[in-house]
């Protein structure tokens, strides 16, 4: 399959282009060449980019049809070998810190004016087709259906330009208020690969400025009508206004022979419109305020205001601006700027003429129906320009809604939920459909009556309300349908997942019993809790216990979930303990198949092997890998298999031949997008049951919760394009509370969230909570490693005495160099990204950090190696990161120090251990990693106690990294079985493996296959 990129190349005096180019992964990921500008490897030939595409459907075929095949050189991140892989084709390449580099790549070039066609053509691809989406071609369709938005909404203007020296009539957006915001939210967005055309080289707002121009302008062309004006079209010794108005609408937009004195004439005034319809930006705006009737009163009011730009609740009313009031921060006079932007909001809203003719307009009156039509067509636009627009709660929420009663057929004990038998799918509850208008219900009778009025706006006990057509006569469709009887909990479940339709939403449920709690969100709460099971090696805490409970609960249902606690809310423990549930009393339920990042295989094993060590645990991951018949009789004598999603994708073929019980993915975020080759894959890997485990369920859009809910019940939110239209675009582009309220409501049942912030979790976590973060080697690590090994025992085995032990040490220092990174040991300056084990594990765990808002020590013993992070973590986060060793004079320290403690910002502290480990306050931090290990915990404590003492307000998260099957976890199993006596074994530090035989330091120095990822 491959992956199709998109990139919008800016042009210079013309307009741009939209480039498309795509990865094949079937080809070669590294080049042979070492010129500077080399072909890329395993991008797909033109015609077989076009063949992919213009195959899939004919609306692609006619869209491309103007497109010509090209080489573009593209600056893309990669290594000496080749450029990276996309995450779309399943690589578990690092995604940052590569260098860019030239590659010479085969591509689709269509110029500006064809490509809102293409997009709009190739916005969902065939999850069966030849190819899919990347980022940066989802983001340009995205941008595309942004420019028909705001052509649908007239915020554009009529421009006359210059291109390539020749006269142009060009359409160009009015990007004001909340059509501003967008385009700096576009512009943050924005991939990199969408502007990696490497000439012209352009920034991420020039680049999109020029797309969105070339986008509107085409769809603008596709709204307006063939002739603006009446009659024929101009020839070319027309005036050249009428030619303008003409090119304005045509397929040619040019103007030749326009000379320069009549451009001029004409383009200044339209120039200066553009400048004004920006102007109503500024600190001060104008806001309109639409008031209900009181009782017994027909007309509404409008009335006129200044509004601070920045802080809302600064609200000046005209008819206190006309007595005398000022409002703070206004330069100027307040008269001046009310009247100016009244002056400037009736192109937009013609009815304010009248209101203007007096010396101190306040407002208006408006009657009922001219109400509606300042809410349907008035206050967007003007709220769009810029304008402050204050409108009744009830405004923009759908009025007509339908109402579900459930009533189960036997109760549960009052005030709580089950787990146990006697619940499930194919159990049958009694069920009524209510129509809803406001806040109460109908009778068919009220609707029939409500439609024969015809009344736009109308008040409906007490309470006004906004009808149209369309929502009418969805109700009275739904009045003739079935709205009584008995419905299955799953019938049901579907029914609030649907949400109704979009002239008909679902807007109440109202179930009882265990159906209830469900629904609700609230069984997690209510669940008769589950105590931790026998063989779990540990003590569950009470949320733990309650996360078990409503485990349990989906899975006895057969239904998936999505477990989103906060990071270090213990996701790892609750899973164990759930699998011990299920294989408790003899129970032998079907191998569950565990998907996660590489860097996480090892400490799945080892929390496995910690908590639940009764769980038959099967690694599936590494070039010698199990295969065929040996893999599946691995699968039948284990209980959990534990795999990467890169394996994921490259086995699907044996792991879709399998009966799971359950799929779990860890990291569920790394399937956030639904279009790529390892979502497709996990998804289509099947089980009685799914669960994603993820801290983060949402993090840049809608979309990416959809795809995560997808893998976990799969089809329950419907297709993706009934989902976009139904809840992200709403929620996303409105801000719709309705759409809002309905997708919790969909998805309340089946996620469990619980943050650390909130007072009933907080108060269940230790105030230090501990745990070991175990990493992998790769296979550069590896090779280092048993090098060092060979060598420094041949050293060791010709020396005795104190040169023995200083070699010995030697030996200690450069392994723990490898485990670090092969940069460290060499100190050649090298690359840092993907090559480290720990590196890796270190840019997940400091991203979610800095996402959420928290701070971190990040404590090394070697200030080289710091000197190395502190830079690249810096760039990683795109966030400062501060660096605290021993050759900082004290004033710097207590400087670091204070910034640290004080600032929003730094959030990443990166700490010397010898420099750091006593003296300091630093409770502003409530992480604490150690990179590499003291081996000797009271040091640890130390360090670990700059962010635990008095002062600290937040618990604690301490991670502790090791590498497993190398000396560290040898070392750390030593200390974990001599905790009694750690302050003499290891007291002095390392020095007392000085001491080992030459046979002991062979076996504490071998490295163990597991070590490598």
């Amino acid at each position: 399959m491959l992956v199709v990129h998109g990139v919008w190349v800016a042009g210079e005096s013309a307009p741009g282009r939209l480039v498309l180019w795509a990865e094949d992964p079937a080809l070669p990921l590294t080049a042979s060449s070492r010129a500077r500008r080399r072909p890329h490897p395993f991008a797909a030939p033109a015609a077989a980019l076009s063949a992919a595409l213009t195959g899939s459907s004919d609306d692609v075929r006619d869209a491309l049809a103007k497109a010509d095949e090209s080489v573009l050189t593209l600056r893309l991140p990669g290594t000496s070998k080749g450029p990276l892989p996309s995450p779309e084709t399943g690589s578990e390449a690092p995604p940052r810190g590569l260098r860019l580099a030239q590659w010479e790549t085969p591509a689709l070039v269509l110029p500006g004016d064809q490509a809102l066609g293409a997009l709009g053509a190739l916005t969902e691809p065939d999850p069966d087709g030849p190819w899919t989406a990347a980022a940066s071609l989802r983001y340009l369709s995205l941008l595309a259906g942004h420019a028909c938005d705001l052509a649908r909404r007239g915020r554009m203007l009529p421009q006359l330009v210059l291109e390539a020296g020749v006269h142009t009539a060009r359409w160009r957006p009015v990007l004001t208020g909340a059509d501003a915001a967008a385009f700096r939210e576009f512009a943050e967005a924005m991939p990199p690969v969408c502007r990696a055309s490497a000439q012209p080289e352009a920034g991420a707002a020039r680049t999109l400025r020029d797309a969105l121009h070339a986008l509107l302008d085409a769809s603008a062309r596709t709204l307006m009508p063939e002739r603006l004006l009446v009659g024929m079209r101009p020839g070319l010794r027309a005036p050249l206004p009428d030619r303008w108005i003409a090119a304005l609408t045509a397929a040619d937009p040019t103007l030749p022979g326009a000379s320069a004195a009549d451009a001029a004439e004409l383009s200044r005034p339209l120039e200066s419109w553009l400048r004004a319809a920006h102007d109503a930006n500024g600190p001060v705006r104008v806001s309109f305020r639409l008031v209900e009737p009181v009782p017994g009163e027909d007309d509404w009011a409008l009335g006129f205001a200044l509004q601070s730009a920045d802080d809302p609740s600064l609200y000046l009313p005209a008819e206190e601006l006309w007595s005398g009031a000022r409002m703070p921060g206004l330069t100027g006079r307040a008269d001046e700027t009310l009247l100016a932007g009244l002056g400037r909001a009736v192109r937009l809203f013609p009815a304010l003429h009248e209101a203007l003719l007096g010396a101190q307009p306040q407002g208006m009156a408006l009657s009922t129906t001219e109400a509606h039509e300042f809410l349907r067509q008035a206050a967007p636009l003007l709220q769009a320009a810029g304008f402050g627009v204050q409108l009744p709660a009830w405004a923009g929420r759908k009025a007509v809604g339908l109402k579900l009663t459930t009533r189960t057929k036997s109760t549960s004990p009052k005030g709580r939920a089950a787990a146990d038998s006697g619940f499930g799918l194919e159990e049958l509850v009694d069920f009524r459909i209510d129509l809803v208008i406001g806040d109460g219900t109908v009778s068919a009778e009220e609707l029939a009556e409500l439609a024969r009025l015809k009344v736009p706006l109308v008040r409906v006990r007490g309470q006004w309300v906004e009808l149209d057509d369309r929502q009418l006569k969805a109700a009275l469709k739904a009045v003739s349908r079935r709205r009584e009887g008995e419905l299955t909990v799953g019938e049901v479940l579907q029914q609030v997942a649907d949400g109704g339709d979009e002239d008909l939403p679902l807007v109440d449920v109202d179930a009882d019993g265990r159906l209830g709690d469900l629904i609700s969100g609230e069984a997690a709460q209510r669940l008769t809790p589950i105590a931790t099971p026998a063989d779990f090696q540990g003590v569950l805490r009470p949320y733990q216990e309650r996360g078990l409970s409503w485990l349990f609960f989906l899975a006895r249902l057969g239904l998936g979930g999505i477990l989103a606690d906060d990071m270090g809310l213990g996701k790892t423990a609750q899973t164990l303990s759930l699998l011990l549930t299920e294989r408790a009393e003899g129970q032998k339920p079907a191998p569950t198949l565990l998907i996660c990042p590489m860097s996480l295989v090892s400490n799945w094993q080892k929390e496995a092997a910690r908590f639940a060590p009764r769980l038959r645990v099967h690694v599936h991951h590494g070039g010698t890998r199990k295969r065929d018949d040996e893999f599946l009789t691995a699968v039948r004598e284990a209980d959990v298999v534990v795999t990467t999603y890169g394996t994921a994708l490259r086995d699907l073929g044996v792991l879709r031949d399998v009966h799971w019980g359950r799929v779990v993915c860890d990291e569920a975020q790394a399937i956030k997008n639904s279009g790529t080759r390892q979502a497709q894959a996990v998804r289509a890997i099947p089980a009685r049951t799914r669960l994603a485990l993820t801290g983060t369920p949402v993090e840049n859009h809608l979309a990416e919760l959809w795809s995560i809910m997808e893998f976990a019940n799969p089809g329950l939110l419907g297709p993706v394009k009934r989902f976009r239209k139904r809840f992200q675009e709403p929620i996303e582009v409105r801000g719709d509370a309705d759409a809002t309220v309905a997708l919790k409501r969909a998805t309340g049942p089946f996620v469990l969230r619980r943050l650390k912030t909130d007072k009933s979790i907080i108060s269940d976590l230790p105030e230090k909570n501990e745990m070991k973060v175990w990493c992998t080697l790769t296979a550069e690590q590896a090779t280092l490693y048993q090098a060092v090994v060979e060598d420094m025992m041949a050293v060791i085995e010709g020396s005795e005495g104190i040169q023995r032990r200083g070699n010995v040490i030697a030996a200690m220092t450069k392994l723990k160099q490898v485990c670090n990174h092969p940069a460290h040991l060499l100190k050649d300056g090298s690359r840092l990204p993907g090559r480290s084990g720990k590196l890796a594990r270190l840019e997940e765990l400091t991203e979610e950090i800095v996402d959420e808002g928290d701070k971190a020590l990040i404590f090394t013993q070697y200030a080289e190696f710091g000197a190395m992070l502190q830079p690249y973590l810096a760039a990683h986060v795109d966030r400062p990161v501060l660096w605290l060793h021993g050759g900082l004079s004290k004033g710097k320290r207590d400087e670091l120090v204070e910034r640290f403690q004080a600032d929003a910002e730094p959030m990443l502290f990166l700490l010397s251990l010898k420099a750091a480990g006593t003296g300091l306050n630093l409770t502003a931090a409530n992480h604490v990693i150690h990179v590499d290990r003291w081996w000797n915990p009271a040091v640890e404590d130390q360090a670990t106690d700059r962010a635990f003492r008095i002062g600290q307000s937040r618990n604690v998260q301490v991670r502790k990294f090791i590498c497993t099957g190398t000396l560290e976890e040898k070392i750390d199993a030593m200390i974990e079985r001599k905790k009694a006596l750690a302050s003499t074994v290891v007291g002095a530090g390392e020095d007392w493996v000085t001491d080992l035989s030459t046979d002991q330091l062979r076996e504490l120095f071998a490295l163990d296959p597991v070590a490598v990822s």
